[in-house]
């Protein structure tokens, strides 16, 4: 229990990020077509339109992984304080949604790059307290 509450801050970011990229992979996963089609459009005025099942796939497993190695690093947190995977989690997370905000930037969506950097300033926060 000790062990849980030593690092209740960087559970409750890594718990943060656990839920918003499972959430958004298991979306990318049942709705494959209609994120696609949505993005399609998103992106037909930009240099990047070719490649867009390419970009959501790319995201798809970036996301996913960044999840899941979130995921292990609570279990490691709580249980040992070892903090390697969670560390490894919040760095894919800040690379997800730096590739998300990228994105935003080349669609001229400013309101939804804003969004993304309120996702990014916890995540760059964990790496920043997870740093050995």
């Amino acid at each position: 229990m000790d062990t849980i509450l030593n690092h209740s801050a960087e559970i409750l970011i890594l718990i943060f990020l656990v839920i918003t990229f499972l959430q958004s992979g298991i979306d990318k996963i049942t709705d494959w077509k209609g994120n696609l089609s949505w993005l399609k459009g998103h992106f037909k005025d930009t240099p990047m339109k070719g490649i867009v099942p390419l970009m959501l796939g790319t995201v798809l497993i970036v996301e996913v992984v960044a999840g899941i190695l979130c995921l292990i690093g609570i279990y490691q947190l709580g249980i040992s304080g070892e903090s390697t995977m969670a560390l490894y989690g919040a760095i894919l997370s800040c690379v997800a949604l730096l590739m998300l905000l990228f994105g935003q930037r080349m669609a001229k969506d400013y309101a939804g790059a804003m969004t993304i950097a309120v996702y990014f300033i916890p995540a760059i926060f964990l790496v920043f307290i997870l740093q050995p």
